[in-house]
């Protein structure tokens, strides 16, 4: 299969992991330029608090600034139930452009729905910079990028290719830890294992940047991985498993799994490309539906 993207090129990838949502940020950065991209940054929340900090966020603001980077775009794979986006934060000191695939739209009119959202919540998408459609590409300074649509996990996943880096999202975790759950709503176990195949058509050589990792059995936490390693060694879709093998276990384990810690605050803040709500006053504010998901 080609894809509109030169694989010769190889980004420098930084990886900043969070531990308290198990999430790993990026910076990516040209070797041909001093610019850059973030994927998938964090803004720290003391949930029981209410309370909302950046540290996270400031160290990725401190590695463009120390290494005198020209951020151009704030990727979000997705619309994460585990963690809040600090896209727009660090936007107001860097720059640089917001984007999310085009069924933010979809998950925007599901979730404004169980959050009761009144009308001045703009279910369009209008809340990003650019709004990606599967094989749209895009530039971080010289380096095409080349952005897959691969849902399942929710309708908005989509998996960046820069060079010869791919950055999945919640699409694929490393071998030992398989793949994402498929059932919040818009999700679907048998359309995330065509969006893994999808991802596992690209070379063997490339790099591979997960979302998330959880340390399976103890071991260090780890992100980076290959097409090869995953096709061989990951445990829910290598050596070939098929797709009723893996729409069985998928099902079977989601409806063992607790809901995320912070998938009510997350879902309320991502659908906003990270602003946070507020009330009738303008004070920021989150609301908490009852049995709503």
């Amino acid at each position: 299969m080609d894809y509109p993207v030169d694989m010769s090129v190889k980004p420098e990838v930084t990886g900043f992991f969070d531990p308290l949502t198990h999430t790993i940020s990026y910076v990516v950065k040209d070797p041909n330029s001093n610019s850059c991209a973030i994927v998938d940054s964090v803004m720290d929340i003391d949930y029981a608090a209410g309370r909302i900090t950046y540290e996270h966020a400031n160290e990725l603001i401190k590695f463009v600034e120390e290494n005198d980077l020209k951020l151009e775009w704030l990727i979000e794979t997705h619309v994460h139930a585990d963690h809040l986006s600090a896209a727009p934060y660090i936007q107001d000191k860097l720059g640089g452009k917001i984007g999310v695939g085009e069924n933010i739209i979809t998950v925007q009119n599901v979730f404004g729905k169980i959050f009761n959202e009144g009308t001045e919540f703009q279910r369009d998408g209008s809340q990003f910079d650019a709004l990606f459609k599967d094989g749209d590409t895009y530039k971080i300074g010289t380096m095409d990028v080349f952005a897959m649509h691969t849902p399942g996990h929710t309708p908005a996943c989509m998996v960046h290719v820069v060079g010869d880096a791919a950055f999945v999202g919640d699409t694929l975790f490393m071998p030992d830890g398989g793949s994402a759950r498929a059932d919040f709503p818009g999700g679907d176990a048998g359309t995330l294992y065509d969006s893994i195949m999808k991802v596992l058509a690209l070379p063997d050589e490339m790099r591979l940047f997960m979302c998330h990792d959880y340390g399976p059995n103890g071991r260090e936490i780890e992100w980076e991985t290959t097409v090869g390693d995953e096709k061989k060694h990951n445990i829910h879709v290598g050596e070939g498993k098929t797709k009723e093998d893996f729409v069985k276990f998928r099902t079977e384990r989601d409806a063992t799994l607790a809901m995320p810690n912070l998938i009510i605050p997350s879902l309320q803040v991502n659908m906003r490309a990270g602003a946070i709500p507020t009330d009738d006053n303008g004070n920021p504010m989150l609301k908490v539906p009852v049995n709503g998901l």
